[in-house]
């Protein structure tokens, strides 16, 4: 306790003139203490949107998924215009005598007694088979 009483002098004669040191810097940093303040809400909010335009979720990233999300409706509706198209082709298929009669003839080429079936011969564009020798 005696060692403590006789440094407390020399304590507060470092605390005085390390307040003295600094009280020139404190005074000036509390006369801009509104510029700094300014300036930090501003860097604050400019951080703030650069994160809101190029963050994860941000608008660049927004504007991407909206462009999928309506490039799959366009696909949705589209897949459901071929499906509604099926459907009804399947009902023809099991009510209608002329729809079916019509997808014998052209699949399994059925002919009625007395029709005669013609069928095209192949295709003579066909490139010419090449038997030189390859290098």
């Amino acid at each position: 306790m005696r060692a403590m009483a006789q440094r407390a002098p020399q304590a507060e004669a470092i605390a005085a003139s390390c307040i003295e040191r600094f009280r020139p810097w404190a005074e000036q940093v509390y006369a801009l203490r509104r510029r700094i303040a300014t300036i930090t809400v501003a860097v604050l909010a400019g951080l703030l949107f650069v994160h809101v335009m190029i963050g994860a979720n941000g608008m660049v990233v927004y504007k991407q998924k909206r462009a999928e999300y309506e490039s799959l409706q366009k696909r949705i509706a589209l897949e459901q215009q071929e499906n509604e198209l099926y459907a009804q082709q399947i009902r023809g298929l099991k009510t209608d005598a002329k729809a079916i009669e019509k997808e014998a003839r052209e699949q399994l080429r059925y002919a009625r007694p007395g029709e005669y079936v013609y069928v095209p011969p192949a295709s003579a564009t066909a490139a010419p088979v090449s038997h030189s020798a390859r290098n």
